[in-house]
């Protein structure tokens, strides 16, 4: 895949994790359903970019669960207030209007939502 990084795949190979298996299966199905997504290393755990921006990173930590962060960068943008964004899936949890995530607690419901996952961070990267 064109839009895999080495850095990530270092990142990967070091990584100690208990869901490891789901971040490796998440990230290549993400990466694998949209060229235009490109991946890099952020706040230490493999992140998501769409033409440049950060849009979505997974967050690692506790290792009880895995996370997809769904943002719009590191900063609070100045068009929060009009920004919108339907969850047809259900699986996000809103923190702001413009930042979500979604928790998967074992290899087993990253498997059954993969599919939802890859279709919503498809969406929520050119919101």
């Amino acid at each position: 895949m064109p839009n895999r990084s080495g850095e990530v795949d270092a990142f990967m190979a070091t990584l100690d994790h208990p869901l490891r298996a789901g971040v490796e299966e998440l990230r290549s199905a993400i990466l694998a359903s949209n060229a235009d997504i490109s991946e890099h290393v952020k706040w230490n755990a493999p992140s998501f970019r769409y033409n440049g921006d950060d849009r979505v990173t997974f967050r690692l930590r506790p290792a009880d669960r895995l996370q997809l962060i769904f943002h719009r960068g590191a900063k609070v943008r100045s068009d929060v207030a009009d920004f919108t964004f339907h969850d047809s899936t259900g699986l996000v949890t809103w923190l702001a209007p413009d930042r979500g995530v979604v928790t998967f607690p074992d290899l087993e419901t990253i498997q059954s939502q993969q599919a939802a996952v890859v279709s919503l961070v498809n969406r929520w990267v050119r919101a």
